[in-house]
């Protein structure tokens, strides 16, 4: 639990973190039009998870890690980060762009959700050496 909770935090500092980095390099995150500078942020979950579950492999499990457990492990991290991230989009949304809609971020919100999921189904396909069985 303790290398979930370490690269949970991460992710979710450096994903609350971009928000404002965006802020301050002049992008509206508040627009339907995404910039393509955003889409680098998606470098950090995925990062994050890789990283992350290689830790959980090779410290934790020994080098023996099934798709579930991989699976399981990216979630508990991604839960962790979600948390953070949220918390920072809502004082971002609150404090430094008050004036505009919730709404329209709120889809951003649930675009890092699939990202973080599907970032987790190919982080355990990618990082899983027990390919005989499931779990």
């Amino acid at each position: 639990m303790k290398n979930a909770f370490i690269t949970g935090v991460i992710i979710g500092v450096l994903s609350g973190l971009w928000l404002f980095v965006m802020h301050i390099a002049g992008y509206d995150l508040t627009k339907d039009q995404v910039s393509p500078f955003e889409y680098v942020s998606v470098i950090i979950p995925i990062a994050g998870l890789f990283f992350g579950l290689k830790s959980y492999r090779d410290n934790d499990l020994g080098g023996n890690m099934g798709f579930l457990e991989a699976l399981i492990q990216c979630f508990k991290i991604l839960i962790l980060a979600g948390i953070i991230a949220i918390f920072a989009g809502i004082l971002y949304i609150s404090y430094v762009d008050a004036g505009n809609n919730a709404r329209d971020f709120s889809g951003r919100m649930f675009a890092a959700l699939l990202i973080g999921v599907l970032s987790s189904l190919a982080m355990s396909l990618i990082l899983t050496t027990k390919s005989n069985k499931v779990d």
